[in-house]
């Protein structure tokens, strides 16, 4: 293991834990929203609010799976010595990681049960750049519609079609987090 994966982390794990876990509650609650969370340095190509993400959501109980670019030996080993999550492929994940490119094919992902609709997985999706604007969305947490700069809509649409069942989204980039429920519904602006 590079000693550079002993970097990075939470400098107070306690605090910047509960910070970022009410920044992604607040994002998942309020979607279309854009939080700043921070805290955490990952090794490139992780933006800081994936590995903020990372540090908080994932554990030694949830499976990750690391995609395209972040697939990589030094936030293999970050990954390993912060949080201890098991590494696997699409179909086992709890969470995934990478460039929405990277993460296709949806299909290969958990979407729950009718019994545990809550097995699925949440995607971390690194993004370019976060704006509210672009696809339209309404549903839960939304007052009457809000806008956020999603990597297109098509999928997005299909997977709340599919709820209660389907997948929820993290959207990262530099110290910002969005979120997408699989509640919320996705229009074109």
């Amino acid at each position: 293991m590079d000693a550079h994966a002993l970097e990075g982390g939470f400098a107070d794990p306690a605090r910047d834990a509960a910070h970022a876990f009410r920044a992604i509650m607040n994002a998942m609650a309020r979607p279309g929203t854009l939080h700043d969370i921070t805290g955490a340095t990952p090794p490139a190509p992780l933006s800081p609010a994936a590995g903020a993400a990372l540090l908080t959501l994932c554990d030694t109980d949830t499976p990750l799976y690391l995609a395209g670019d972040a697939d990589c030996p030094a936030v293999r080993d970050w990954v390993a010595f912060h949080t201890g999550a098991p590494l696997t492929g699409p179909s086992h994940c709890m969470f995934a990681l990478g460039r929405w490119e990277a993460l296709g094919p949806l299909s290969t992902y958990p979407v729950g049960t009718p019994d545990y609709p809550d097995r699925s997985a949440t995607l971390i999706v690194e993004m370019d750049a976060l704006t509210d604007t672009g696809a339209r969305l309404t549903g839960p947490g939304i007052r009457d519609a809000a806008a956020l700069s999603l990597p297109g809509i098509d999928a997005f649409c299909a997977n709340a079609a599919r709820f209660p069942l389907g997948l929820d989204f993290l959207f990262t980039s530099g110290a910002q987090l969005a979120a997408l429920p699989r509640s919320t519904h996705v229009e074109a602006a």
